[in-house]
């Protein structure tokens, strides 16, 4: 009897699953879509696309492949120095030391093009969009769900439309790059222009400054430190991709790590892994230095160097003392 119940109970509950009276063909739609649509009419254009992102990441891997070694390292030492403080600086020496060592200097100057390239186009495209963004709470409302999708949706997914579209190679996986690491900038740019005061706003508006002038001479400013969070996390996103990108074609540290992983060479694949990671921590803390001002001793900030730029600090006026600040 109890056996009959139950039976009875999960044909009831089978009847009301949507499943039960078909499947939707979704999967079908977007192939159509894709495949039968997108692909004959928009080829060419999305082809066209192709081009400037080809021409900088040509031009990044030209000048990092023809810098030397020692000249390299030392430049970029001196860079984390300066902005990120000596610890950076001689972790910076050892890593790029380590990196040339385990015989992986010219892969990582390659993944180094790629993410530079990635991040150009995602600073160049995320932070007008995090600026319309914030300024129209339309625009903001209709881009969230956009961003959110590109965020969640697994990178593996449209890896296979962006071959259908753009071929293989190492130009489809900076552009799957560039999509993947775009929203923290878009974000974080709409988040720190609405996090300006309003008092500030309404202050240069009643000075008799105009819209244009409110947002480079006040809000970007301001908002500079929550961008610059941002493109840090940009960053993060786009070094994450190395190894994804890969995939289709992309070389770099990522193919190294890839190659290791088809062959079960553990050796091989940890050496990647291990310059992707080193090449990441001295990227991450210098971006966060220049964001970042506290991270570090030292008169100089980002900023400080924008706002005097702008012409909201005359260049002549001198930091307070360490006492009175």
């Amino acid at each position: 009897m109890a056996e009959q119940a139950a039976t009875g109970l999960g044909e009831l509950l089978d009847l009301l699953s949507p499943s039960h009276y078909g499947q939707i063909p979704f999967g079908d739609w977007v192939q159509w879509l894709v495949r039968d649509w997108l692909v004959p009419n928009f080829r060419p254009a999305f082809q066209a696309v192709q081009w400037p992102v080809s021409q900088v990441l040509n031009g990044f891997e030209g000048l990092l492949q023809a810098v030397p070694f020692p000249v390299f390292t030392l430049l970029l030492a001196l860079v984390a120095w300066r902005f990120a403080g000596r610890g950076v600086a001689l972790f910076t020496l050892l890593a790029l030391l380590f990196i040339d060592g385990i015989g992986v200097w010219s892969e990582t100057m390659t993944t180094l093009s790629m993410i530079l390239t990635a991040v150009l186009f995602c600073a160049l495209a995320g932070i007008p969009l995090g600026i319309a963004a914030a300024r129209s709470d339309g625009f903001a409302a209709g881009l969230r769900p956009i961003l959110d999708i590109m965020q969640t949706i697994p990178p593996f997914v449209y890896l296979v439309p962006i071959v259908m579209l753009f071929g293989v190679g190492v130009v489809p996986g900076v552009i799957a790059t560039i999509i993947f690491a775009l929203p923290p900038i878009i974000r974080l740019t709409n988040l720190g222009i609405r996090q300006v005061r309003e008092e500030l706003v309404e202050a240069g508006l009643a000075f008799g400054s105009t819209p244009r002038q409110v947002l480079f001479e006040i809000q970007l400013p301001l908002a500079l430190r929550t961008i610059m969070a941002g493109l840090n996390q940009t960053l993060m996103l786009a070094l994450s991709m190395a190894v994804i990108a890969a995939l289709i074609g992309a070389g770099g540290l990522g193919l190294t790590v890839f190659t290791g992983l088809g062959r079960l060479d553990i050796g091989r694949a940890t050496v990647g892994g291990v310059g992707i990671v080193l090449i990441a921590i001295v990227l991450d803390r210098i971006t966060q230095a220049l964001g970042d001002p506290g991270l570090r001793r030292g008169d100089w900030t980002f900023s400080g160097t924008a706002r005097c730029l702008l012409g909201l600090v005359h260049p002549g006026a001198t930091a307070a003392p360490a006492g009175q600040r």
